[in-house]
């Protein structure tokens, strides 16, 4: 069996458009308990309905629970397991020791999967939580495809998780108190405000004990790692063992879920390309890295803090196509005349059309689409499916980005 693409699902329209560009399951986070407070996240009735709406499409969800739980949370968790085991969720991610021993009691039939938050790094680790009940751990950032194919080796019935794709943590698979201890919002408990990509300047406490850092005029990103990639090496992971590539942001755009997603599945299904990797630079993203996968690597810190614009614009959101006219949703402003880009899980993937005979929601001709959301309709003579999406490509001249090509495949 080929390995699951799993992409994050920040709220019910990010999980649908995930779904649409090729996941084969999301991982969601409800109102509480998850590691990313600040998503919009899942009402109760909007995780029911994503997990109905996954399963009918043959999906899943996976339901993200692991804060590190106080003794305060205890009762609400032994209530909410048991919930999303009615609900059908197909998971739920753990963090800690009792979570994972609430879980499997008070609802023995809802498999359970460890979070990278337990910062499962050997073999002896992935085999004891297999032991207490888990079917897959998602292992720590810090691995190299290698030890992956050690743990895997010595616990085979084990399903292995690995992120492949998005936003690193300067903190060992996490945790970090850096947050808490600034702006008084623990990370641990899902309010991390990413204090590691501020910049930061080392001062002198008295006449001796200077430490020079090398900075910009905002000071030194001693702490912003890059991003990850390993769009490359997802044949050499599959080797390894692992069984799920996970791709980090539920707090990312729906067009970055959608390119991100898009790309991946293309290279799962019919191997790697330059043109696929170059997808992955379409989206606004920090200088890319595979971090450990390959072994030590000293070159994971983004030291002039900055993100490098992406190689494309997203226009808007198909609604529906009809007899040669497209419906678009629009997100940023376009002009009649102008030429656009087709991103589909389809065949129109990589069509480029000309706007012609626009018209604004109303049904009136328009040569401007200006109005954020409105509905416009124009010519559009490959077939397109609603959720599709339209982008402007960049001339190179006005595209800061300098992302490196991945050529290297070893």
């Amino acid at each position: 069996m080929r390995p699951e693409l799993l992409a994050p699902a920040g709220n019910l329209k990010k999980l649908k458009c995930a779904f649409h560009f090729g996941a084969d399951a999301v991982y969601a986070g409800g109102k509480a308990f998850s590691l990313r407070a600040f998503a919009d996240n899942f009402s109760d009735e909007e995780l029911a309905e994503g997990i109905a709406y996954a399963h009918e499409r043959g999906k899943k969800v996976y339901v993200a629970v692991n804060i590190f739980a106080r003794n305060a949370d205890l009762p609400a968790l032994g209530a909410y397991f048991p919930a999303l085991q009615e609900m059908g969720a197909d998971a739920v991610l753990v963090s800690d020791l009792g979570t994972l021993a609430l879980a499997r009691r008070t609802a023995p039939r809802l498999p359970v999967h460890i979070s990278t938050q337990a910062n499962v790094t050997n073999a002896e680790g992935a085999r004891a939580y297999h032991a207490l009940g888990a079917g897959r751990v998602v292992l720590a950032r810090e691995l190299s495809v290698r030890e992956m194919a050690d743990i895997h080796a010595a616990c085979p019935a084990l399903e292995l998780e690995c992120f492949v794709h998005g936003a690193m943590c300067i903190s060992y698979s996490g945790r970090c108190y850096l947050s808490d201890y600034l702006d008084g919002r623990p990370a641990n408990r899902g309010a991390c405000v990413q204090a590691c990509r501020r910049a930061y300047r080392i001062q002198s406490l008295g006449q001796e004990g200077w430490c020079d850092v090398v900075g910009d005029e905002k000071g030194t990103y001693v702490m912003n790692s890059r991003d990850l990639n390993l769009c490359a090496h997802l044949a050499e992971l599959e080797e390894a063992g692992v069984s799920s590539f996970k791709i980090e942001g539920r707090m990312k755009s729906e067009y970055y879920l959608a390119t991100v997603v898009n790309a991946y599945r293309r290279i799962l299904d019919g191997g790697w390309t330059q043109a696929l990797s170059d997808e992955l630079c379409c989206i606004d993203h920090r200088a890319y890295t595979t971090a450990y996968a390959l072994g030590e690597n000293h070159d994971t810190v983004l030291a002039d803090g900055s993100q490098e614009g992406g190689t494309c614009a997203f226009i808007g959101v198909v609604a529906g196509w009809k007899a040669g006219r497209v419906t678009l949703e629009m997100r940023n402003r376009f002009y009649e005349g102008e030429e656009l880009e087709v991103l589909s899980a389809g065949a129109a993937f990589g069509t480029r059309l000309v706007v012609r005979g626009m018209r604004d929601g109303e049904g009136d001709p328009a040569a401007d689409a200006k109005r954020v959301q409105e509905h416009y309709t124009f010519d559009c003579p490959v077939p397109l499916a609603a959720g599709d999406i339209l982008r402007r490509r960049l001339p190179l001249q006005h595209s800061e980005n300098t992302c490196q090509r991945v050529k290297n495949r070893v």
